[in-house]
This record gives structure tokens, sequence and C-alpha cells, in this order.
């Protein structure tokens, strides 16, 4: 009988996979020994292969440039950042190796900049697009790097006051762009976005409050659907009502020549995952071509702003399974050594689902489990995979530990579980570390931060130790 974990998952899915294969009882992630990282730093674990970064990247670059080869484009694409997915430093370094450009939410988002561009990682021909609702520090923010002479920045407006803010603090033209509010999915408990100016009000604002002002430079619409780039009727009937509107604005504006179709690029969540990548990027060139020469104006340079598509893949969590608790007569819950609502808090708040895989004992029988988290609190679980309505794992055995790990996990959870701060139940944050490969292939890793301590949290919480 094929009662073996290894059996279950081959049976089940297509393995191995590009990113994942056995050593014998253990899972390699691209050819890293994930038992060796467990047995060099322990568990909890979190960890970053930086080069799946620089791989994304250069692949949705290589895409976009074999469609406007196929289709006769006469633009440019720009591949653009979005720094909310992940912040940090290591993350910055390694993206902005492949010369690209970066897009902001908010006004620390500008302290980066300016950082980066101080050390060198981008310059002055880099794109800096300014999203997000914009208050007085963002603002002012954006006018000091303009004013300091960073002339490809681009403030997206996102509401009708915000051109005079802008203008109120930067000397001289500028460039700007305007958010188009997209229209929602019926299933949304809202039907236009919060973010952007209505579709039907873009050409009047431009006409209005741009057009004879002689210190604005209206270079780039911007359009993002909040559900992503995918091959549904929803997205084609919004992206071609937003050609619609880039036409009709490009009639009226000549200076504007960019379209930013935001991000939205799904990753991997499954072993059963498939997405053409390809197919999507060539629709929607051709669908900018047709509309573009049927009214006779030029077509747009293309803009993305792939942020989860750039860092989730370089991202990963290992745990060990420190006790099995049967509950009932159907079920065995497996308690994790950390919890899912603090270091995968995505699981918890927008029920998220992630690959998971056991790290060793893949010729062990297997059984069906629920995972359970350290903390207090009902809602700390994981309770299934994307395809199947279910968890299953190599039997618990107390004598023979068993390790599991999430995959693709490198955009948003650590800013939204509070890196560096407090977690649900003082759960301590685990320790992160990076992994590097030289050009000859050869593995280095390094800790980035190490696990917190109770003297870390205690200091936040305002505990000092009396002399």
């Amino acid at each position: 009988m094929n009662t073996k974990y290894s059996d279950l998952i081959n049976q089940t899915y297509y393995f191995p996979q590009e990113e994942f294969k056995l050593n014998k009882d253990n899972l390699l992630f691209h050819n890293i020994d994930l038992m060796k990282l467990v047995e060099q730093y322990g568990t909890p674990l979190k960890f970053t292969y930086l080069p799946q970064i620089s791989e994304n990247i250069n692949k949705a670059k290589a895409w976009f440039r074999k469609s406007m080869e196929k289709n006769k484009y006469e633009a440019k694409y720009y591949y653009c950042y979005c720094t909310k997915s992940s912040h940090f430093e290591y993350i910055m370094n390694e993206a902005f190796k492949n010369n690209i450009h970066v897009e902001t939410s908010s006004a620390f988002d500008i302290n980066i900049v300016e950082n980066l561009l101080e050390n060198g990682k981008i310059n002055k021909s880099t794109y800096v697009i300014c999203n997000g609702f914009k208050r007085d520090e963002y603002i002012t923010n954006i006018a000091r790097l303009i004013n300091n002479g960073h002339k490809n920045t681009i403030p997206i407006i996102d509401n009708y006051e915000e051109l005079d803010l802008l203008q109120g603090e930067i000397k001289g033209k500028f460039k700007i762009g305007i958010r188009i509010a997209a229209e929602e999915e019926p299933k949304f408990e809202f039907y236009t976005s919060r973010l952007g100016i209505g579709y039907k009000n873009i050409v009047s604002f431009y006409k209005k409050q741009i057009q004879e002002n002689d210190k604005l430079e209206l270079k780039m619409l911007h359009f993002f659907i909040n559900t992503g780039i995918n091959d549904t009727a929803y997205y084609w009937n919004e992206l071609v009502k937003c050609i619609k509107v880039y036409i009709a604005l490009k009639r009226e504006c000549p200076t504007l020549d960019g379209l930013n179709i935001g991000g939205g690029f799904p990753i991997k969540n499954s072993l059963a995952f498939e997405y053409d990548y390809q197919y999507m990027i060539d629709e929607i060139i051709n669908q900018i071509k047709i509309a573009c020469d049927e009214a006779e104006v030029d077509v747009p340079n293309i803009f993305t702003e792939f942020g989860s598509f750039t860092v989730g893949e370089s991202g990963g969590a290992i745990y060990q399974i420190l006790y099995q608790k049967q509950q009932n007569d159907r079920e065995k819950w497996n308690m994790i050594d950390s919890s899912f609502i603090t270091t995968l808090p995505d699981t918890w708040a927008i029920n998220k689902r992630f690959i998971m895989l056991a790290v060793n004992r893949w010729n062990d029988t297997y059984e069906r489990v629920l995972l359970g988290g350290l903390t207090c609190d009902s809602d700390d679980y994981y309770n299934s995979e994307q395809n199947m309505n279910a968890i299953y794992l190599p039997k618990y055995n107390k004598e023979k530990p068993l390790y599991i790990g999430f995959f693709n996990t490198g955009a948003y959870q650590e800013t939204i579980g509070g890196y560096g701060g407090l977690h649900h139940c003082l759960i301590p944050q685990p320790k992160h570390i990076l992994i590097d490969r030289d050009e000859n292939g050869i593995l280095a890793t390094e800790v980035f931060s190490e696990q917190q301590t109770s003297d870390d949290v205690l200091k936040i919480l305002g505990y000092t130790k009396k002399a």
C-alpha cells in the first residue's frame, strides 16, 4: 500500500517541482537542505532566499520584452517594486541590482528612497511613483525629493485637493499621474475603490485643474484592480474601461505617455498552482495596442508595481511540531512552536494559504491533522491546503521530531505581524536568516535577527530594571 507521506504528495501533485525536491527523507528548497538549517539555527525559524527576488524580477522583464516584440509595441516597460510588500534593506539591495524602479505608499517610504539614492542603489533616472493618500508629511517628503533634483518622482493624484498641497511645496514644474478609482467585483462590500478618482471624472478634472497649469506635466494614468491580474471577465472589462480613459485623456494631453497597470501578479500558493504569466502579458499588451491603433494615438509606456510577485516566493518559515492533542474521535491537533497569528498573520486575517510541506520524515506514514499555534486564541490555527480541505503530515511520534515548512511567505508578513514589536500573548518573534548564493552556486547564510528575548519585550512595554 502507498501509505508514506511521499506517496501522498506524489499522488496529489506533480512532484518534484522546480524549487522542491527530496534528498532521501528530507525536503530541499532550491537545493537548500532545510534540515541542515534547522540543525544549525533551530526553530521557529524564518528565512529569505535572496536570489529568488532577482529571478522573479528578470522573469517579468523578459515576459514583457517578449510580448512587446511579438506585438510590435513601440514603447518601453518599467518594472517598479512596491515597497509596502517588504521594506527591509536586504530586500531593496537585492531588488535594485536589476535596474528597476520604485513605488511608494507613505511618508517614510521617501526617507528610504533618499537612503537608496545616497548609497547608490538607485539614481536620478530611477522613477519614484508616489501612491497613496497623502498627508502633510508625505507631501513634504515628496516635495523635498523633487526640490532636491529628483525629477523622475511622479506623485499619483489620489484626490482633488492633493494638487494644491503639492504645488504649495514644490518649486517649479513637476510631473504627476492620476489614479483611476476602479470599480470592484460584485462580491465586494463596496462598489468603487476609495483610492483614486472616478472614471467619468478624470478628463474633466484634467481640463479644469491641470491643462492650463504651466507648473504641472501629466505623465501617467494609474490603474489597479484589488483582486489582481487574472484571466476573468471582470479584469478584462476593467482594463478596457481604463484604456478608453487613457485614449480620451491622451487626446487632450500630449504629455501623457505612461500607463501604470499596478501590481497583482499572483504567486505560487500550492503545488497545484497554475498561471500563464506570458499569456496574460500578451493579452494585456495586445488589448492596449489594438485600442490605441484604432484610436490613432501612440501606445503608452507600461509601468507595473509588483510587490508580492517580487518578494513573496523568497520567504519561508519552519516550525517544529511540539506535541499532539487528540481532542475528540476525529480531530488531532499538532501544536507548532510558534503562532500563526503573529508569524504568518495573513493565515488568520484573510484566510490566506501558503505552500505547506513536511521538512523531514517523508518516508513515514501520514495522518490528517489540524495545526495549532501557541497563543491563547481560538483563531490561531491552520486547517487546510489551498486545493484541498485538509492537512496531511507524517504521523506524530514523540521520539521522532517532525518539522514543517511554510513557503512563499515573503510578502507583508513581517510588517503586518509587527516586526520587532509586541506580539499576541507575547509570543517571541522567531530568528530570521538570510540565504544567498554566489556566482559559483555556493550558499551562504547569515542571521538577520535573533529570536526576541524577554528583555526585548519588557523594554517595549516600559518595564525597566531597578538599580
